[in-house]
């Protein structure tokens, strides 16, 4: 069998469902009406050679205050099951043929009960139904011709095909919530993933801004502070230290003017991403320093490897922002960096050499500085601990793996249409 007859005949039943939970009054006195029909039609057989009972009359008002009862069951299963059951026994014992045209209003509320209430409910009311239906049908003179196999199988079957009816009409309704439930979870996951993704996009060019703007600026201030002092003891000195200030501050532009440019469109040609760096920068950082009157000394052990995009990014930055600190906060003006490449991770080390006072750089906790690398190590699967060192001077030491252990966005950020459209507000 095709899918595309199932599809339609799946669509057709929400429409008629539809449309019944929309004009219940209308629906529910139209079955009322045609249930009424097949129970005037059921009353009226009897068995070859039988005579037909003599209270007509009676008969008829039975099966009318059934099918009036079925108005009420979306309200009360429970009663129109009772008042439905009594009449229907009744009129059997009034000897009227218990066929499944007398049984169609009985049979309907078996039906919305099964379909409207809780599981033990419908097996009380469902197996007392039966019951007494298959009682009234051995007991009945009208069922006389006929065996007691058929007169208790025959009630206990038409009875039960309108319970497992209601139950399979159940099972559908609980099964249609379950997949709207997951949909609309599903929709709320994706809401949440979209904010995280703007979140974790605003954190990190905030934790950009931060490092471009706090090393260049601290730089550009002591290369300024340096050339102000030997302007006039030594001004071919200071003309060169205010040529490094021209460059500090272009490499700051541009690197503000790469920062900045994701917040555009990624199609706009004024506003290009430049290469993220990494540690093959490390030589133009240190230069930088020793402009500023830092001098820096980098030692490598073991066999440099490739790195990740991300974790070189993350280790540029966390060398950066210490030398940084060590130009605004230590009275010192010599700094050391070790890196030492295993196999699986690098590990990192900051230090300086001086007795940091009140103004030395600041403790594991305080300070964007800090936070921001310690986020930023976390962000590749890393840590970071920083502090004062016994014998003096400060210390930043850093683990990070070669292939990030967590899952982190991209360190050359590509954004989409929709996470772009909410940094920009």
């Amino acid at each position: 069998m095709s899918l595309r007859p199932l599809s339609q005949e799946r669509r057709y039943t929400d429409r008629l469902e539809e449309f019944s939970d929309r004009h219940h009054v209308v629906v529910d006195l139209v079955l009322a009406l045609a249930l009424m029909g097949c129970a005037t039609l059921g009353s009226a057989l009897t068995l070859p050679g039988a005579r037909p009972p003599d209270q007509d009359k009676v008969g008829m008002a039975l099966m009318g205050v059934s099918c009036l009862a079925l108005l009420k069951h979306r309200a009360y299963p429970r009663v129109t099951l009772v008042v439905t059951a009594v009449c229907t026994c009744v009129a059997v014992a009034l000897g009227y043929l218990l066929t499944p045209l007398l049984l169609a209003p009985i049979m309907a509320s078996l039906y919305w009960l099964a379909s409207l209430t809780d599981r033990r409910t419908t097996r009380v009311y469902g197996c007392t139904t039966i019951a007494a239906m298959t009682l009234a049908a051995v007991f009945s003179d009208s069922m006389d011709q006929l065996s007691l196999v058929l007169r208790t199988i025959g009630p206990a079957f038409w009875l039960l095909l309108p319970l497992a009816a209601g139950r399979g009409t159940l099972a559908r309704q609980a099964y249609l919530k379950s997949v709207q439930s997951r949909a609309e979870h599903a929709e709320r996951t994706r809401e949440e993933e979209a904010r995280l993704r703007v979140t974790e996009e605003r954190m990190r060019i905030a934790r950009d801004l931060h490092d471009v703007v706090a090393h260049h600026l601290a730089l550009a201030n002591a290369q300024a502070g340096t050339a102000a002092h030997l302007t006039r003891t030594d001004p071919e000195q200071a003309h060169r230290i205010l040529t490094d200030l021209t460059a500090t501050t272009s490499a700051a532009l541009r690197e503000l003017k790469g920062t900045v440019g994701v917040l555009r469109r990624p199609d706009d040609p004024e506003a290009p991403l430049a290469p993220t760096p990494g540690l093959g920068r490390l030589p133009e950082l240190t230069v930088a320093c020793e402009s500023a009157g830092l001098t820096v000394t980098v030692a490598t052990e073991g066999v440099p490897g490739p790195l990740d995009p991300g974790v070189d990014l993350t280790a540029y930055r966390i060398v950066q922002e210490a030398l940084t600190n060590v130009s605004k906060h230590a009275a010192v003006d010599a700094a050391h960096i070790r890196l030492v490449y295993e196999e699986s991770h690098l590990t990192i080390t900051v230090t300086d050499d001086g007795a940091p006072g009140p103004g030395g750089p600041p403790g594991p906790g305080r300070g964007f500085g800090l936070i921001g690398m310690r986020e930023r190590a976390q962000s590749v699967g890393g840590c970071l601990s920083a502090g004062r060192r016994p014998e003096g001077g400060f210390e930043v030491t850093t683990d990070l793996p070669l292939r990030p252990r967590a899952r982190t966005r991209p360190a050359t950020f590509e954004p989409d249409a929709a996470a772009t459209h909410d940094l920009r507000k």
